[in-house]
């Protein structure tokens, strides 16, 4: 049969998302570089409803199998998999044939290929899936990037195949190449912090309230019916409830070592924070918290040498109905933080790279199969659709109204967690970025008199227009010109 899409590389993500595909009745031809894969790929088709799938031999085979102009979604490992996966597609396609790329690629590797495919005429769309394996099977958030012209060839098929949600699916058109991949990791960076913020909350509740894991679960479905409704609330209550089948002891959780791995999509969105001037400290407090779990035979040997506190709850009083209210409302604040900074990373991009971003568009392709989707997403595309200038979104009077109320109960919370010597680097960054933003006046200035001082770098005034520089000391000489002295600022 001439099909309508393929799918080349079958991991388990690319096998789901090929299925995905052939069950809202589109033909797929499925490659991969192993013939096992494709054969797995084949059978779970059959199995799951002989569903409209074929398999290919080579990649000759793969393309001809393929109705023109030819649609090609490709999922393989980021980096040199890519290229020479491309490569040897690009041999026997033709212009006006699309290859899009579904992995989590930075950006720039994504620029690059498009000019490399615009040469021979084929378009190229860096898409970013998030949704993990069952989301890639039963509807993942997709986040397209490229021409237009080939967004709208793959349209059809991405439309459908989508989480659903109320106001439509969990696609759309994000911008020009490059957009859809960045759009996706900086949803993996807000991920790296939601994840972190949620650890935090654990940590208190398990070192300083003594709570056992059960009760752990149970107070984490009760918040996932409240506007802390989210995935990744959701899988925490079913992670600490679950029993260790191994041993028949205790909890799964409990066994895992506190070691936590990475793929790199975390380290990019804090090299793009820096790289935009955007402060992302929740996301950058997580990206940190992670190298340093992976320090374990480190932190062992530093738990008998370095000293915490030794507070007892008379020093600290702590009432357990408070501090779950607490941690619930401080959860809350911190995680709108880290989505203020995480689409102030992409709108910084995209003014920058003139793409054009609809950040509203970006919170409502996340409602929905993504890892972060969470209810409060809906007030956020909300707040960013009132407003689409709105420079940060704790300026929307709506989502400053619902931290204010909260902020009382995260410093109550910050303080105990200090107090008892349990590490919060994110609930303290997002609440350190919320006070810092909220400031009027900074002790900025005396930081820029100190690089006045040493360097000459000078500074504005408060009382008159212009820029200045002070002779602070009888060794400071005047420096002439002093304009030339903001060359080279960021």
């Amino acid at each position: 049969m001439s099909c309508d899409v393929g799918l080349y590389g079958l991991a388990v993500m690319g096998q789901n998302f090929a299925l995905n595909m052939a069950s809202h009745g589109f033909k797929v031809c499925v490659g991969n570089r192993s013939p096992s894969k494709v054969d797995l790929t084949v059978s779970r088709a059959k199995a799951e409803g002989n569903l409209p799938l074929v398999g290919s031999a080579d990649v000759s085979d793969f393309v001809s199998q393929l109705s023109k102009p030819r649609k090609v979604i490709i999922l393989v490992m980021a980096g040199k998999p890519v290229d020479d996966t491309i490569a040897k597609l690009s041999e026997y396609m033709e212009a006006g044939d699309v290859i899009v790329d579904g992995g989590n690629e930075w950006f720039h590797n994504t620029l690059r290929r498009s000019r490399d495919l615009e040469a021979k005429g084929i378009h190229f769309v860096g898409m970013g899936i998030s949704g993990g394996e069952e989301g890639a099977r039963n509807g993942p958030s997709l986040m397209p990037g490229g021409p237009r012209a080939a967004y709208d060839m793959i349209e059809p098929i991405i439309t459908k195949c989508a989480a659903q949600v109320h106001d439509g699916p969990c696609t759309g058109y994000v911008g020009p190449v490059g957009a859809g991949n960045y759009v996706k990791m900086i949803h993996n960076g807000i991920e790296y912090g939601d994840m972190q913020l949620i650890g935090e909350v654990y940590d208190i509740m398990r070192n300083v309230l003594k709570l056992s894991n059960d009760e752990m679960a149970s107070i984490f479905e009760e918040w996932n019916k409240t506007e802390l409704e989210s995935y990744l609330i959701e899988i925490t209550y079913k992670i600490l409830g679950k029993k260790d089948g191994l041993t028949g002891k205790g909890h799964v959780v409990d066994y895992v070592l506190d070691k936590t791995g990475m793929k790199g999509t975390g380290r990019w969105t804090i090299q793009e924070a820096a790289e935009r001037s955007v402060a992302a400290p929740t996301m950058a407090a997580a990206l940190d918290a992670r190298y340093v779990s992976a320090r374990k035979d480190e932190r062992v040997r530093a738990s008998s040498v370095l000293k915490g506190p030794d507070m007892t709850s008379a020093e600290i009083p702590v009432h357990k109905a408070q501090m779950l209210d607490d941690l619930k409302a401080a959860l809350y604040a911190a995680k709108v933080c880290s989505y203020a900074q995480g689409l102030g990373i992409i709108g910084a991009c995209s003014d920058d790279m003139k793409w054009n971003v609809n950040l509203s568009e970006c919170a409502r392709l996340w409602k929905g199969g993504c890892i972060i989707r969470a209810a409060f997403l809906q007030k956020i595309q909300d707040a960013l659709a009132r407003d689409r200038s709105l420079p940060n979104l704790l300026l929307d009077p709506a989502i400053a109204s619902e931290i204010n109320e909260r902020t009382a109960a995260w410093r109550r919370v910050v303080v105990v967690a200090m107090g008892y010597g349990v590490p919060v680097p994110s609930i303290a960054g997002s609440l350190g970025y919320f006070d810092s933003y909220r400031t009027s006046n900074l002790p900025a200035n005396l930081t820029q008199a100190q690089r006045d001082f040493f360097g000459g770098h000078t500074y504005e005034r408060t009382d008159r227009d212009g820029v200045f520089h002070t002779e602070w000391t009888d060794a400071h000489k005047s420096i002439g010109d002093i304009t030339e002295r903001k060359a080279g600022e960021l």
